[in-house]
C-alpha cells in the first residue's frame, strides 16, 4: 500500500502531456489499479497536487523534469449513505416495506462514482435512514433499501425494502413484471392515436452519455402503454395529459419513448422539450395570463403503485395525486385554453 504524499518526477517523454493525463497514467501504474482522470481532477481541485511545490491546473502542459507531489490517495474511499433529517411523505409502512412519495428534485441515492461528500446530501436514501434506521443491505452501502428508482426530476410513489428477504422478493416481482406502475405525464402536442403501445428498445446514446435513445444498437427491450386522458389547446400550444403504464423499467423509459413519438414530456429539456412555454398568440391569451409559463421539473408523476406484499402475499395498491406545482400548471393551461376535445379525466 502506498503512503502519501508521494513525489513523481516527470520524464522527458512526458513533455506536452496534460497534468491530469500524466497523473492518471502514473498513479494507475504505481497503485496497481486504474485511476481515472476525473479522480485526478478532483485531487487537483482540492489542492492535493503540487507541481514544483506550486498549485497547478489540470490542463497544465508538462515540460519534463517537474516534481509532481500528490498528497491525497488516488482512490477515494467508498461512499456510504448517511442519515439526514429530511421530511418524507410516507404513504404506508410496516416491518417489511415502506411506500414513500418522492418529491421532484430529490435524487434517490448518490452515484456510485461520487467522491464529494457534498453530493451525497439530500438524497432519498439519507432521509429513509433517518426515518427508519435500518433498511435492507442488498443494494449495498450507497443504496440501502432501494428496489427501484425514479429520476431526480420525477415525483411519485416508490417501494422501499426494510429487510433483505423483502428486498429479494420485491426485486423478483419487478423482474417478473408483477409490479404495476401508472404514471401521469403532460406532453407537447397531441398523439395521433389516443391509445397505443411503444415497443422500442432503449440504449445509451453513443455521444451524449446522459441520454438514452431508441435509435441505438443493442438496446434493451422496453414496453410502454399510453392513453390520452385530456387534450388542451391553449395559447401556449397543444398539450395532452397522458396516463402511462410500463412493463419494463429502463432508464428514462417514459421520457425517451414519448420523445421518440415527437411528444416530449413538458419540462424535459434533455429530450427536446422547450425550457419554457411561450404564448404563441397574444390575442388568444386571456387578460392577466403571463407571456410565458415555466416548470422547473418534468411533468411526470408516478401516481399508482400495485404490488404483492412480500410476506403476507396480500395485493396492495397505493395512489398519490399530482403535486401542487403540476396541478397549478395544468390549471393555468386549462384557464387559458380554447374549447377543444376533452376526454375522461384521470382518476
Amino acid at each position: 500500500m502506498l503512503n502519501f504524499p508521494i513525489t513523481l518526477t516527470a520524464s522527458a517523454d512526458s513533455a506536452g502531456q496534460r497534468l491530469d493525463q500524466y497523473l492518471a497514467m502514473q498513479l494507475s501504474e504505481v497503485s496497481g489499479a486504474e485511476v481515472s482522470r476525473a479522480r485526478v481532477q478532483q485531487l487537483i481541485a482540492k489542492g492535493d497536487v503540487l507541481v514544483n511545490q506550486a498549485a497547478a491546473k489540470a490542463s497544465l502542459r508538462l515540460k519534463g523534469d517537474e516534481q509532481v507531489t500528490v498528497a491525497g490517495p488516488p482512490h477515494a474511499p467508498p461512499l456510504r449513505a448517511i442519515a439526514e433529517a429530511i421530511a418524507l411523505d410516507i404513504v404506508y409502512e410496516d416491518d417489511d416495506l415502506a411506500i414513500v412519495n418522492k418529491p421532484a428534485g430529490m435524487m434517490v441515492h448518490a452515484g456510485a462514482g461520487t467522491t464529494d461528500d457534498a453530493r451525497n446530501r439530500g438524497t432519498l436514501v439519507n432521509a429513509l435512514l433517518h426515518h427508519f434506521g435500518t433498511l435492507s443491505a442488498v443494494g449495498g452501502d450507497l443504496r440501502p433499501g432501494i428496489v427501484h428508482r425514479l429520476d431526480r426530476a420525477t415525483s411519485g410513489l416508490m417501494v422501499v425494502a426494510k429487510n433483505d428477504e423483502s428486498h429479494r422478493r420485491l426485486a423478483k416481482q419487478f423482474s417478473g413484471r408483477e409490479v404495476h406502475k401508472t404514471y401521469i405525464a403532460l406532453v407537447h402536442g397531441w398523439p395521433k392515436q389516443d391509445r397505443g403501445t411503444i415497443q422500442s428498445a432503449i440504449s445509451r446514446h453513443s455521444q451524449r452519455r446522459t441520454r438514452m435513445t431508441t435509435r441505438g444498437f443493442g438496446g434493451r427491450e422496453a414496453v410502454t402503454h399510453y392513453a390520452v386522458q385530456r387534450k388542451i389547446d391553449s395559447p401556449y400550444g397543444k398539450f395532452a395529459l397522458v396516463e402511462l403504464k410500463i412493463e419494463t423499467g429502463r432508464t428514462h423509459q417514459i421520457r425517451v419513448h414519448m420523445s421518440s413519438l415527437g411528444h416530449p414530456v413538458v419540462g424535459d429539456a434533455l429530450y427536446g422539450a422547450p425550457g419554457e412555454l411561450r404564448s404563441q398568440s397574444n390575442k388568444r391569451r386571456p387578460p392577466g395570463m403571463p407571456a410565458t409559463l415555466k416548470l422547473d421539473r418534468n411533468f411526470l408523476h408516478s401516481a399508482v403503485l400495485e404490488l404483492t406484499h412480500p410476506r403476507t402475499k396480500e395485493r396492495l395498491r397505493f395512489s398519490r395525486p399530482l403535486p401542487k406545482e403540476l396541478e397549478n400548471l395544468l390549471e393555468s393551461l386549462e384557464n387559458a385554453r380554447r374549447e377543444g376535445p376533452r376526454l375522461e379525466a384521470v382518476r
